[in-house]
Order: structure tokens, then C-alpha cells, then sequence
């Protein structure tokens, strides 16, 4: 026996079991995982959830990734507008160049300031036995 309400839809199966906050939450996630999608290589609305995070269209046949009922995160939107921004692609330059420079600091300096933190090490603990006699 098929249960179907207009209230309720496709959720009217858990019949008087959840209470209705939880079946709405259930019913809202089930109509957008069951939607049809654009695809992102070809544009067409014939993208399908396979399964939990993984999408394929049914025109082109690209699989991709996406989020567990949706094939693009909000996060995932967020950074895709940062991305083709025009004022992002230099931020970003500089933000590499950045990230370089601390990666890869010269040996010498490295040696010298490893040195400066033991000396500081060995003077903090000899000022604790001066202290201690």
C-alpha cells in the first residue's frame, strides 16, 4: 500500500514515525538530490547523483565530485567566484610569492637563528640554578 499526500509527498512512507520537523528536513534534502543538475562540461540539465558526493551527466558522461546531495557546495561556490574574479588572480600571485619565501629559507639563516634560540635556551637555564642555590 502506497501512502501519498500532498502535505507529506514521498515522506508519507515513514507514516506517524519522526514527527514532522524531521520529515521535512528528509523530504527537502530527497527533492534536491532527486533534481537534474547542469553539467559543468557541457551545460546540459542532465546531471544525476550516482551516489553520496559523486554526480554524472547523462549527455556528455563526466563524473565529478561535488557535495553528499548536491553537486556544488557552497563552500565550493564561494571560492569558484574568488577564483574567476579579476581582482583575485593578483592577490594570488602575491600570495605565492609569500608563501615561497617562508617555505624556503636559506640554510644560513636558519642555522643562526636555531643558534640564537639555544643560547637563549642555555642562559634561561643557568639564571634558574643561579636562582634555585
Amino acid at each position: 500500500m502506497k501512502v501519498a499526500t500532498k502535505k507529506l509527498k514521498s515522506v508519507a512512507r515513514f507514516g506517524a514515525r519522526y514527527g514532522t520537523g524531521v520529515k521535512s528536513r528528509v523530504l527537502e534534502i530527497e527533492q534536491k538530490q532527486k533534481k537534474k543538475y547542469n553539467c559543468p562540461q557541457c551545460g546540459f540539465a542532465k546531471v544525476k547523483r550516482q551516489a553520496r558526493g559523486i554526480f554524472e551527466c547523462r549527455k556528455c558522461g563526466a563524473k565529478f565530485t561535488g557535495g553528499a546531495y548536491i553537486p556544488e557546495t557552497l563552500t565550493g561556490r564561494i571560492i569558484r567566484k574568488m577564483v574567476t574574479q579579476k581582482s583575485f588572480v593578483p592577490s594570488m600571485v602575491e600570495l605565492l610569492e609569500a608563501t615561497e619565501k617562508t617555505k624556503h629559507k636559506p640554510s644560513v639563516e636558519a642555522e643562526e637563528e636555531h643558534a640564537e634560540k639555544h643560547e637563549k635556551h642555555k642562559k634561561h637555564k643557568h639564571e634558574e640554578e643561579a636562582v634555585e642555590e
